[in-house]
């Protein structure tokens, strides 16, 4: 795992300097402490931050090819590297290093970009061809790894897989892209479509670029992606069976490092699930680690010590402050572009625990995602069967009406809470799932800003790239597309950026067995009965984990990381809060109606409304512009 940074001139091939080079690296120094190195020929240039993990002295970065002709910086891990090294040198190959770098160049020098649809794993990379003179970028299947890219006023490309590189490069603009800002306002985050910063871009996952000195930056080009249109019709238990088996090839082949690895366990099903098959393969005590908090409600150690004391694992457990507030200034540092999930705190922490002992932890992120657990998705697939019921005209007529009036009511129990059902309900099935996705609804966020800034948005709605990509995606029912949906929009740009920037901000290499491609397509082809059933998700996961974890681990209620973030906002924060109308850096941007910002603040901070999403988002968005020198 590391850090990669790099300029392309895309016309003339000028000079590159290379203390540019060495200061995109600085800047991202954290992903990779044990080494760096930066090489430019005419017209191109490539940096590293390295974090050794496997083969440790033997491949330094950016790596030649064994023929000197193709040179790469790899951010990343391909856990098939050891099969892939033996069929190519079977047709040749030869190698100098015992890494899976220096397999990747082989690779692109036997296949080109086919080799992409040959490796297993995590990956951003830049390989230079001293021969053709042309840059190749690449993404992992599902964006695991990410590469931001910025096109300069000297016809260079820029590339970092961090925009504290791009940051670095005194060419780049400065200047906040309005769509980021409606983007961010729905989902809590930049997804990757977008950049908070304009003519900021980030190579889709799944996607590759190949850019030469002599033409124009190509587009990206889709290289994979995850089809939800066929169905197995296997018996349950073959299905079972087979999904056994992919699980254990996924946690086998991600223990594959040279340092001390462990793994975070939360005492939730996914981590759990993760820890007992590592447990099943190892002749040492997994290492594993959880944090709790000092409310009861919010802490989950009791059931992550259940497994662990169930498997015998060497585990380690902290206690920590939900009074972290004081940390938020950090926190957004580690982003650079606003991001509001506020589980990031306690995802931090873990990975700080983590930190102490091991250099490689595996997560069980991504199985809500394949495997349907979120509870928005149970709930899309029973509106969907409504929807089927129903004509358009009589939903929008009934529950379109019902919708507009009844009272939001989050203060009440979980079934009285129907105006958002309602809503969706009126809606198509694309639009009632984005409306589930969005933390803040589209008639909400249009109260929220001045005319100008509406005006500069020009009709545009964060919802309408989810939609088209619903729309588009390979899938026969709803459910599959709110699948794909999560998979594609919700996964890299939330959940996936969480876990990559908190885990690099320690040096810390954080591994997904559960989003192993060859793991994520097959559960793409499960029957909907064997991912939902009764309203329960992750059905056939559950049931094939009942011969390894308890009762009570794998059916009792869902629960992630959670931050108290409404009581800072009432006590600690309040004055931040306050701010956010007046005073504080967004309140001077032009974009938001002060009155209202200080209205919605006031209501929350005595306890009439609770606003906490919505301020915790505005206080992100201007700490971010304040680490971003903007607006």
């Amino acid at each position: 795992m590391c850090g990669i940074a790099g300029i392309f001139h895309c016309g003339t091939p000028k000079p590159v300097d290379p203390s540019r080079l060495t200061r995109m690296c600085e800047a991202i120094a954290h992903r990779g402490p044990d080494g760096s190195g930066v090489w430019t020929a005419p017209g191109v240039g490539l940096g590293h931050r390295r974090l050794s993990i496997i083969d440790l002295a033997g491949s330094p970065q950016p790596m030649p090819s064994f023929d000197g002709r193709a040179m790469l910086v790899f951010n990343g891990e391909i856990y098939n590297f050891r099969e892939l090294r033996r069929e190519l040198e079977g047709l040749g190959a030869r190698f100098r290093t015992h890494g899976d770098s220096e397999t990747i160049l082989a690779a692109w020098q036997q296949w080109g970009v086919d080799c992409l649809r040959r490796l297993q794993g995590m990956f951003a990379f830049a390989i230079y061809d001293l021969e053709k003179r042309e840059l190749f970028l690449a993404r992992d299947r599902l964006g695991v790894k990410p590469l931001f890219t910025a096109l300069l006023s000297d016809g260079s490309l820029a590339f970092g897989s961090e925009l504290k590189a791009l940051l670095a490069h005194p060419l780049l603009r400065r200047e906040v892209d309005p769509l980021a800002v409606e983007d961010y306002l729905a989902w809590g985050y930049v997804p990757d479509h977008r950049s908070i910063l304009t003519g900021v871009e980030k190579l889709p996952a799944g996607h590759y670029r190949l850019l030469k000195h002599d033409a124009s930056p190509a587009a990206p080009v889709r290289w994979w992606d995850v089809s939800f249109l066929e169905r197995r019709r296997d018996k349950p238990e073959d299905l079972e069976a087979e999904l056994l088996f992919h699980l254990r090839e996924a946690v086998g082949s991600r223990m594959i490092a040279d340092v001390p690895l462990g793994a975070f366990l939360s005492g939730g099903v996914d981590s759990s699930s993760v820890v007992a098959l590592m447990s099943e393969s190892s002749p040492e005590p997994v290492r594993t680690c959880s944090i709790g908090f000092d409310h009861a409600s919010l802490d989950e150690t009791s059931y992550a010590r259940l497994v662990a004391e169930r498997f015998h694992t060497d585990h380690r457990e902290r206690i920590v402050s939900s009074d972290d507030f004081d940390e938020i200034d950090r926190l957004s540092g580690m982003f650079d572009e606003p991001f509001a999930d506020a589980s990031a705190l306690p995802t931090w922490r873990v990975c700080q625990l983590a930190r102490e002992t091991v250099t490689v932890a595996l997560s069980g992120d991504g199985a809500d995602e394949a495997f349907a657990g979120y509870r928005r998705q149970s709930f899309h697939a029973a509106e969907e069967r409504a929807r089927a019921l129903l004509p358009r005209w009589l939903r929008q007529s009934v529950f379109g009406t019902l919708g507009k009036y009844y009272p939001k009511a989050d203060w009440a129990p979980r079934p009285l809470r129907a105006k958002t059902t309602f809503q969706s309900l009126a809606s198509s099935g694309e639009e009632g799932y984005a409306r589930a996705l969005a933390v803040m609804p589209p008639e909400i966020r249009q109260t929220l800003y001045t005319d100008g800034f509406r005006r500069r948005l020009e009709g545009y709605r964060a919802e309408q790239p989810l939609l088209a990509l619903m729309h588009r995606a390979p899938a026969r029912s709803g459910l599959d597309r709110a699948q794909y949906a999560d998979l594609a929009f919700w996964l890299p740009g939330d959940i996936l950026t969480k876990v990559d920037r908190t885990s690099m901000a320690v040096g810390l290499e954080a591994r997904e067995p559960l989003l192993d491609h060859r793991l994520v397509e097959f559960a793409a082809s499960l029957p909907e009965k064997l991912r939902i059933r009764r309203g329960q998700g992750k059905w056939l996961l559950k049931h094939a984990m009942e011969r390894y974890l308890p009762h009570s681990v794998l059916y009792r209620p869902k629960q992630g990381f959670v931050t108290p973030i409404a009581q800072w906002l009432r006590g600690p924060l309040a004055s931040e809060a306050r701010a956010i109308g007046r005073g504080a850096r967004i309140a001077r941007t032009g974009w938001f109606d002060g009155d209202r910002l200080s209205a919605l603040a006031e209501a929350h901070i005595s306890g009439k409304s609770d606003h906490s999403r919505f301020l915790w988002q505005m206080l992100m968005l201007d700490r971010s512009l304040r680490q971003l020198g903007v607006a």
